[in-house]
């Protein structure tokens, strides 16, 4: 394989490895921040003690996602420096901000709600989680405007052989950010949920601990409404697709010839080397036409359509099919399941075999957000800023062998990673919760 294929390996496999973290990361600090307020607001103890329990996962998440993140970012330098060099200007400004003001607000109060549990007063150390979960929250905002951008480049000029910015305002309002932004972070949320629902389901059903109820009533509806959003806030991504990525929708829905009142096919085989599908079976008559332009009637351009071809070329179908079905598919089991948990809520305990579910289920969310990140990214290729800038133009000046031995390196420290992060999370998590609480000043009724 040559630099270009290796860098790409590498970047993937780095992106992919690092956004095990990031989804839990955003959520679980929206629920410890709900704990703490609880116990704040009603002095019940035992919302301390589950927002202690929570709270060393998500520091373990954390810890490993920084280290994981980091090498992303010189990546842009080692591996992508033409494309750092071409749009540097636009893309550097937006991680700038993220890296020294969210990034910062997060690492700070995470450090004082970390080892605050002793020192702060009880509403004090709530307002740490909260800071921590906005601060969170918001740098996940600036990376997602910053991809956003690559997505949909807008307010920039070229000079000089560059994209210069020439409208930041334009750039962190446009429509295409506020819908990722909702669509990324609802689909986190459905990870943290389903955690703490399984983590929560395991506590009730082997150490036979009643506390963990209240995390499971918490997560239960916040699961529910996360995978309700992110269902329903996924059609309008489908709808501004289709205006500015029309390729990429084609192949999401492996559609081969431009056509009106077109289907959505829900047993579709892609035959790639033939240009079309090799199966097409159980169509819904101008579905996909309605999804893309709310019009049964609309026409819908296709992977084989010349004028899309000559100016935007044909993204890999396979991947981008494949990844965008599993999506749904477990999407919609993520709204079965969780609305079975929220029905269930005040008397899980009865339920063994739908807490067993909620355990192995914990996985899944994971895999529906990357393959969602599969849809995005390689649904968008031959760009990397599309319709300005290919991905062949942005790699690196760099040997292959170069770019393959770093890949072996960093497949080889992740692993570790990977395994030691699955380890402590599953020996903290299994852990019975205990019942002696650490001293806390002005506990009691939440007080000061």
């Amino acid at each position: 394989m040559d630099a270009l294929m290796l860098s790409r390996l590498q970047f993937a496999a780095t992106v992919c490895f690092h956004f095990l973290f990031v989804p839990l990361t955003l959520g679980i600090t929206v629920l410890l921040a709900v704990m703490e307020i609880k116990y704040v607001r009603t002095g019940d103890e035992e919302y301390r003690k589950l927002a202690k329990f929570f709270g060393k996962l998500f520091l373990i998440n954390f810890v490993l996602g920084v280290v994981t993140g980091i090498p992303l970012e010189f990546q842009f330098g080692t591996n992508w420096s033409r494309y750092s060099i071409y749009v540097g200007d636009v893309f550097g400004s937006l991680l700038a901000i993220e890296a020294t003001a969210a990034f910062f607000i997060e690492s700070t109060f995470i450090g004082v709600w970390a080892f605050g549990w002793k020192k702060l007063s009880a509403k004090l150390h709530a307002a740490a989680i909260c800071l921590v979960a906005f601060a969170t929250n918001l740098s996940a905002v600036w990376i997602l405007i910053a991809n956003s951008w690559m997505q949909n480049p807008v307010g920039y000029e070229i000079r000089n052989g560059r994209a210069e910015l020439t409208d930041f305002v334009a750039v962190i309002t446009q429509k295409w950010v506020i819908l990722t932004i909702l669509h990324q972070l609802s689909g986190a949320y459905v990870v943290a949920g389903f955690f703490v629902l399984g983590v929560s389901a395991y506590q009730i059903m082997k150490n036979r601990d009643n506390t963990f109820k209240k995390s499971f009533r918490l997560a239960a509806g916040f699961t529910l409404a996360a995978s309700l959003f992110v269902a329903y806030q996924g059609h309008t991504n489908a709808e501004i697709v289709a205006h500015k990525q029309p390729m990429k929708l084609a192949a999401m829905e492996s559609h081969w010839e431009t056509g009106v009142r077109v289907p959505v096919y829900m047993i579709a085989i892609p035959d790639v080397e033939n240009l079309r599908n090799s199966v097409e079976a159980i169509p819904i008559p101008g579905f996909l036409s309605f999804l893309a332009f709310k019009s049964f009637g609309a026409e819908v351009k296709g992977l084989n359509d010349k004028d899309l071809l000559e100016k935007y070329g044909r993204p890999p179908v396979l991947p981008t099919f494949l990844s965008f079905r599993a999506m749904v598919a477990l999407g919609g089991l993520f709204i079965l399941l969780s609305l079975i948990a929220y029905l269930k809520r005040n008397n899980i305990e009865n339920h063994p075999l739908l807490m067993r579910a909620l355990m192995y289920v914990i996985p899944l969310p994971y895999i529906a957000n990357l393959t969602g990140w599969i849809v995005a990214e390689v649904g968008r290729q031959p760009w990397i800023v599309y319709g300005i800038m290919k991905t062949s133009d942005a790699v690196s000046p760099v040997p292959a062998g170069n770019v393959a031995a770093s890949l072996a390196g960093f497949v080889a420290v992740y692993t570790l990673l990977g395994a030691l992060d699955a380890f402590l999370l599953f020996k903290n998590a299994t852990k019975p919760l205990g019942y002696a609480p650490a001293a806390v000043s002005g506990e009691g009724k939440g007080g000061e």
